[in-house]
């Protein structure tokens, strides 16, 4: 297979009847411009040839590290299937239209969580989120709940996709795609 998108849909459909929870969930690894790592775990919410879109508060911590340095790496861990599938990429933001679409399929309590979350800043106190949730629910109460300006989705446009199959006693197989300008190279790394 020379695309590793049409791989990864076929790994990603093998996942999705047999995954538990959410097969759409990876790591993402974001860094400060000075190299300090962050990762944690994110939802992809829609893919295609041009990389994969996860959303977010763009005030959160990796809002704020991708607006710095936008280079990622992303982690899908498929346990069921003893799969995994690593992405090193640039993220960008997608574009107003996308991410206005996007946010109207949410359900409303999490159209309205987005307006009332300060991401990734401390609170003193549950009851002062729960009383901000409170004061977006009477705010756009009986009409749609618009797109937050401080949030929005990231498109990683990959450079190299590694798509790796658990093998017994650790003989692993390791197959990468490498970007090479409009297409792709592929090839084998060992275990």
């Amino acid at each position: 297979m020379t695309d590793p998108f049409a791989l990864f849909a076929l790994w990603f459909a093998e996942a999705q009847v047999s995954e538990p929870n959410d097969a759409n969930a990876f790591s993402l690894a974001t860094a400060t411009p000075q190299g300090r790592p962050a990762v944690r775990i994110v939802l992809c919410k829609f893919w295609d040839a041009r990389g994969f879109v996860f959303y977010t508060n763009l005030d959160s911590r990796k809002g704020a590290e991708l607006a710095a340095n936008p280079l990622v790496h992303m982690n899908f861990h498929w346990k069921s299937q003893r799969r995994q599938v690593r992405v090193d990429g640039t993220a960008a933001l997608v574009p107003d239209a996308e991410a206005n679409a996007y946010f109207a399929t949410r359900p409303r309590d999490s159209q309205l969580g987005a307006w009332a979350s300060e991401q990734s800043r401390p609170l003193a106190d549950r009851a002062i989120f729960e009383a901000r949730l409170a004061t977006m629910r009477a705010r756009f109460e009986g009409g749609p709940v618009p797109r937050p300006p401080r949030w929005s989705g990231w498109r990683v446009t990959p450079q190299t996709v590694e798509f790796w199959q658990d093998r017994d006693n650790r003989l692993h197989e390791r197959q990468v795609y490498t970007r090479a300008g409009d297409g792709w190279t592929t090839g084998m790394l060992y275990p």
